[in-house]
């Protein structure tokens, strides 16, 4: 049993977006109850937010829960998230894990943990003996900018993906709740807030009555507060021009970025994928956006290796990839998720074909990322300081260095050169 009065907890987080607002409401649950943040080799509880996206995260997972009992043999380790739901007996047998928490009680996974007495609350706040509670604020696990989840689990049916499995189908956080939790985070004193889910463009389909991603996006747009919105990954079916056109429109309450994955330029691969759209409809969704914002920066993310890929279909990559307007790439390398639908199709590319695909593409994106911020230079762009206050983020996702003077989390004006 461990007491929150002298509690230390670290918290380490794998994957996407989605863990990573996880994890940072699971901060905000210890630091208000008095616990204090400290390095995974200090720390009386550690929590390991798993991801399972590829065999590469889940042995990610694993290495980092060894190593962790290892260097710090006296922490009690509890492991959620993906990986942790997809195969909670591989998990819990690892050493040091104390508690596993599936993803249907991850945000609940302190409250679970105080009720089964593996930690104690202190009964008193802010004044006396008692943990004083601290509310998150910038900074805090160096994070500048709070991504808050909106939206979890996914009714696709991609053919690669497990995700859905362990995330269950779509539902999404109403709009009043998102509201009041964008308001704690600019009291709390943040400027930019990424909105994260699993499926966001589905965001509000299973509200009664039924919303949108857009009505979302329009309420958060009118909020008399000094925050920007960054839209996280949206599938490219629904980057709807509603959401462009709002983008555009919101006088820089909303960035000019997105995320768009198109996993593939062959026609053939996106149907045995299952994904709902051809190369030429997200040729034309990026053009459109382009123009219609110039400055935007448009991520992607491929698949390397997929099974059946042949010389042809990964030949469509080198011919649309380098002449795109994505400004930069994620490259996946193909691995087979037991349980899905891909892991039993034929015509298995071996994996050094896959290593030497993956570099192709990873070289076409370093090219892709040279030529975007070639265009930007000398454009004037608004950012958000980081770390130490000597780098910026842009709104459209550049990195620049400037010189020393100013905190993290200031509003700058930067020149791009």
């Amino acid at each position: 049993m461990l007491d929150n009065k002298a509690l230390k907890y670290s918290i380490v987080t794998f994957g996407c977006r989605v863990n990573q607002a996880d994890s940072l409401r699971l901060e905000e649950e210890l630091r208000a109850r008095g616990a204090t943040e400290a390095a995974v080799a200090d720390a009386d509880l550690v929590i390991v937010n798993t991801c399972s996206v590829t065999a590469t995260a889940d042995q990610g997972a694993r290495q980092t829960i060894r190593r962790i009992a290892r260097e710090n043999p006296s922490a009690r380790i509890v492991a959620t998230g993906c990986y942790a739901t997809r195969r909670p007996g591989d998990v819990a047998a690892l050493p040091g894990v104390v508690r596993l928490v599936t993803n249907d009680d991850k945000l609940r996974t302190i409250e679970l943990l105080e009720q089964t007495g593996e930690i104690t609350t202190s009964a008193r706040f802010g004044e006396g003996d008692g943990a004083c509670g601290a509310a998150i604020e910038p900074g805090v696990a160096g994070r500048t900018a709070f991504t808050l989840r909106v939206q979890t689990g996914c009714d696709e049916r991609c053919s690669y993906c497990i995700i859905p499995s362990t995330r269950g189908l779509g539902r999404s956080v109403p709009i009043a709740h998102v509201v009041n939790d964008v308001r704690r985070v600019a009291d709390a004193g943040f400027k930019e807030v990424a909105l994260a889910g699993v499926h966001l463009g589905s965001y509000g389909r299973d509200l009664d009555p039924r919303q949108s991603l857009v009505d979302l996006l329009r309420a958060l747009g009118e909020l008399p507060l000094d925050l920007t919105f960054r839209v996280s990954s949206l599938e490219p079916m629904d980057c709807t021009p509603a959401i462009v056109d709002l983008v555009a429109q919101s006088g820089g309450h909303f960035a000019p970025h997105l995320h768009l994955p198109l996993q593939h330029a062959s026609d053939r691969m996106l149907a045995l994928m299952r994904r709902p759209y051809t190369l030429d409809y997200y040729r034309r969704m990026v053009g459109g956006i382009v123009d219609r914002l110039p400055h935007a920066s448009i991520g992607s993310d491929v698949i390397a290796g997929f099974p059946g890929e042949s010389d042809d279909d990964f030949a469509c990559n080198l011919a649309y990839l380098p002449a795109s307007r994505l400004s930069h790439l994620h490259v996946f390398p193909y691995s087979d998720r037991p349980g899905t639908v891909a892991s039993a199709l034929p015509g298995k590319v071996e994996a050094p074909v896959i290593r030497e695909r993956g570099a192709q593409i990873r070289s076409i994106g370093a090219e892709l990322a040279r030529t975007f911020r070639d265009r930007q230079r000398g454009t004037v762009r608004p950012g958000l300081t980081l770390e130490d206050g000597t780098l910026v983020v842009t709104d459209n996702y550049l990195k620049v260095r400037i010189p020393p003077g100013r905190r993290r989390n200031e509003r700058v004006r930067v020149t791009v050169d």
